[in-house]
């Protein structure tokens, strides 16, 4: 029986298809071209902005022993604490990922709000400061101690927006950026790629130390620094 038999016959029997039938790339092309707003929509917002991402070091390592309660608590206490310093800083938590926080600056646009611009530094050196108050409570909760990298860069993103949540998406090369160059950071420390710290390095108290330039794709040797609180006594 030829294919296209099998397939009427299928049909009318009220047989399921395979995957390839229900499937109809076409149709869903179709239906993207014909609407103007899909599940995410991009409002049109862009502008260069300051954004920062913090990432647990090793979680994976360490929750692998763990019970499902404990392990829940354990991110539970460092993704709240990121992202509640972060909203104390004026940044918009877009989103986690697993064991890392994704978040951006709003009132920095287009640098323009240099005291904005200064709060993303704050909000970075807060974190990497919290380390010892976050693990004592990890230490009363039973919990081994979180070790986490903070990164952050200044550019280019727009904004979206997705139907099914109240939360804005971010997207550009700076997010790329940012996430590659955090490995660079040793652990509880945080570090600035080179558009931030064309920004940065007029604010006083702050130091910078240079660090190997970074390979992202196109842009070579992107420079990298760590951030860190200076002295100006």
């Amino acid at each position: 029986m030829c294919q296209h038999a099998i397939i009427l016959l299928m049909s009318t029997l009220n047989v399921p298809l395979n995957g390839i039938e229900r499937f109809r790339i076409k149709n869903i092309i179709e239906k993207i071209r014909a609407t103007i707003h899909g599940e995410i929509s991009f409002c049109g917002a862009q502008g260069s902005y300051c954004m920062g991402i913090v990432d647990m070091v090793n979680s994976t390592k360490i929750t692998a022993h763990m019970d499902s309660y404990k392990m829940s608590e354990y991110y539970r206490i460092y993704l709240n604490a990121m992202a509640e310093i972060a909203k104390e800083f004026g940044a918009v938590v877009v989103k986690n990922i697993g064991d890392s926080i994704l978040y951006y600056f709003p009132d920095t646009c287009d640098a323009e709000d240099k005291r904005s611009v200064q709060n993303s530094l704050e909000c970075s050196l807060a974190m990497v400061e919290s380390y010892e108050e976050i693990n004592i409570l990890m230490t009363e909760c039973g919990l081994p101690p979180v070790n986490y990298r903070v990164s952050s860069d200044y550019g280019k993103l727009t904004i979206a927006k997705s139907l099914f949540s109240i939360r804005e998406d971010i997207f550009g090369p700076t997010v790329n950026t940012c996430a590659k160059i955090n490995g660079i950071a040793m652990p509880n420390s945080t570090i600035i790629g080179g558009d931030l710290y064309q920004v940065a390095r007029q604010f006083k108290g702050y130091g910078f130390h240079s660090l190997v330039g970074f390979s992202v794709g196109v842009r070579l040797d992107y420079p990298v620094y760590s951030l860190y609180r200076k002295d100006v006594t």
